[in-house]
């Protein structure tokens, strides 16, 4: 395949230089210092994960032209930044496969609006980073495991160049791919469980994970807005996507607190969620109000992400650092015990039918 990636911040970096180690044909659209900074040093990454650094001599592009020939476009981009090209992707006609890599609540609709059914794959990077000068820092796969990145076909169907572009994915020595025939689920789900309440509880919080896994009260919203988040989509009639999210709304919320707390400070989250809270806060913002839009078409009640939203403001008064005043809700573990207790009670009575 001849391939452009288009968006050169850490994330789109990163899909250039693999897909370029691979010896794919590749070139990455880049403007500005961006673009002197690739055609200067080349693409450089910094693999967080295993502490290797790489450099690729990628061709770098200003443009894409309506005449410009490649077989798969990758758009690795912030949501709102996406929605700002999709003119330039729709006035080149050849380029029939457009797969974006992105955080998206509101579903396909814009993309196919602009580009056409046929055209368009929806998938998420796995990934995360940030920059500093030239070199991109990324927390990625490594060889031994990679990060696998979920994509699919907009109807969910299992098509063969679905397939395909899954294989080049895989070629790299990074990145792995699946096939999911439940992607818009899969990102709404992904939206839900970070954008309007963990992220959102974290600007409450300064950004500072430290400052917010010693403020109980900033993660009990998190939690809770979370749970609000997933009972939209189940509402909107959306099953829980994928199925380990599952825990979220099966663990009680005594336990679930200190868990989240215990999350927050693990090394790998100030990659993967405090620099890009702080460097996306606009894609964030965005990305909540396409969420909040989904909300309102279902009866569902969201008090805490109400109250988190206007910590997106810049300079709005913060959580009070280690506040610990909202009370927990201790009703999921009582009903655990309960169902613990009635479960005990009946493999009793069984015993005592068997021995009778």
């Amino acid at each position: 395949m001849r391939i452009l990636v288009y968006g050169a911040g850490p994330l789109g970096s990163l899909f250039a230089q693999q897909l370029h180690e691979a010896r794919h044909d590749v070139a990455i659209l880049a403007r500005g210092q961006r673009l002197a900074d690739i055609r200067d040093h080349g693409i450089v990454i910094h693999n967080v994960t295993n502490d290797r650094t790489v450099t690729a001599a990628v061709r770098a592009v200003e443009t894409l032209a309506p005449d410009d020939a490649y077989d798969l476009v990758l758009v690795v981009m912030r949501k709102n930044a996406a929605l700002a090209i999709l003119p330039g992707l729709a006035a080149n006609r050849h380029a029939p496969n457009v797969l974006f890599l992105m955080n998206n609540a509101a579903g396909p609709g814009a993309l196919i609006e602009a580009l056409g059914r046929e055209r368009v794959l929806v998938g998420f990077p796995a990934s995360a980073g940030y920059r500093d000068g030239a070199t991109m820092h990324c927390l990625t796969g490594t060889p031994d495991e990679k990060a696998i990145i979920p994509f699919g076909e907009i109807d969910g169907s299992v098509t063969a160049r679905a397939h395909e572009i899954a294989s080049v994915i895989a070629s790299t020595p990074w990145l792995g791919a699946e096939i999911r025939s439940d992607m818009d689920a899969w990102l709404k789900y992904h939206v839900a469980l970070l954008m309007p309440s963990i992220a959102a509880a974290l600007y409450a919080c300064g950004t500072d994970l430290k400052r917010m896994a010693r403020t109980r009260d900033a993660v009990v919203l998190a939690v809770r807005a979370v749970h609000e988040g997933f009972a939209v989509l189940q509402e909107l009639g959306y099953p829980v996507t994928p199925g380990k999210l599952e825990l979220y709304t099966r663990i009680p919320e005594p336990l679930m607190v200190p868990f989240l707390r215990r999350v927050l400070t693990k090394k790998r989250m100030e990659i993967a969620l405090a620099k890009h809270a702080n460097a996306a806060r606009d894609e964030i913002l965005y990305l909540t109000d396409e969420f909040l839009a989904l909300a309102a078409r279902t009866h569902v009640q969201t008090p805490a992400i109400l109250e988190l939203y206007p910590h997106f403001e810049l300079d709005h008064p913060l959580i009070p650092d280690g506040s610990a005043r909202i009370p927990l809700d201790w009703r999921g573990v009582w009903t655990s015990l309960a169902a613990l207790f009635a479960g005990l009670l009946a493999l009793r009575a069984l015993s005592r039918r068997r021995k009778a």
